[in-house]
């Protein structure tokens, strides 16, 4: 019972948050009359919602619980008023992604009207190959994630996005000498990707720190104040000074 629960919830998606109950008993594999009873289960708990339409979304009950569980919550609190002032000083896009399995989550962005194109968002993902967050925690993952990545089929999403493996392994080691990740062009053309580690207290990479501007060939001069930042959230967080 909880694992059709479970798929049910899987249902949605940023892009599609509301979805008729065919449209999730389809994608959660389930009879449209089982699915149909659990639906009605969980919006009774709060979990989902009924719109007057007919179509179900999640509900504010799955919300609260999400916060109040939420591993993310202290490296949120930790970075916020760091990420405000960094927003002021960028312009543009600056958001905080976490490794979840073999994709980047995006727990918060800050963002502002004109900002150049950004295809992340909040509790959005990506796949660790192919952006600046992503190749940041995949650098510092263990060694079982990244060969794992490596064997895997990588997404192009434009010409510039790296996925040979002996390339991408080269990348990495990169990353982790130079201490950023910038992908002019790796997601989108006409935007790149500028990422730092955040460390804890034991020193390790919990999250990336990034910042989504033009793709101009200025991206570079970005770097200190995200480093700057980053080593304001890592103090917050436990790490020591680096």
């Amino acid at each position: 019972m909880l694992a059709r629960a479970v798929r049910i919830l899987e249902a949605f998606t940023p892009d599609e948050p509301a979805l008729p109950v065919s449209e999730v008993a389809r994608r959660s594999g389930l009879h449209v009359a089982t699915a149909s009873r659990l639906i009605a289960e969980l919006v009774g708990h709060g979990l989902l919602a009924r719109q007057p339409d007919g179509r179900v979304r999640v509900g504010v009950r799955m919300w609260e619980l999400g916060q109040r569980a939420s591993p993310t919550l202290s490296l949120r609190e930790a970075a916020m008023p760091f990420l405000g002032d960094l927003h002021a000083v960028i312009g543009h896009h600056v958001q905080l992604g976490v490794r979840d399995g073999d994709e980047v989550l995006f727990v918060e962005r800050l963002s502002a009207p004109h900002a150049v194109i950004n295809y992340t968002r909040i509790a959005g993902r990506l796949p660790l190959h192919a952006s600046s967050s992503g190749l940041v925690l995949l650098a510092h993952a263990p060694r079982e994630v990244q060969e794992r990545v490596l064997a895997l089929p990588m997404e192009r999403y434009t010409p510039h996005t790296v996925t040979a493996p002996d390339a991408l392994r080269a990348l990495l080691a990169d990353v982790r000498r130079q201490g950023v990740a910038l992908c002019p062009g790796y997601v989108h053309e006409d935007a790149c990707g500028i990422a730092v580690p955040l460390r804890d207290g034991r020193g390790n990479v919990v999250a990336a720190l990034s910042a989504i501007v033009p793709n101009d060939g200025q991206a570079y001069a970005q770097v200190p104040v995200l480093l700057a930042a980053a080593r304001g959230i890592s103090r917050v967080l436990g790490s020591p000074s680096h």
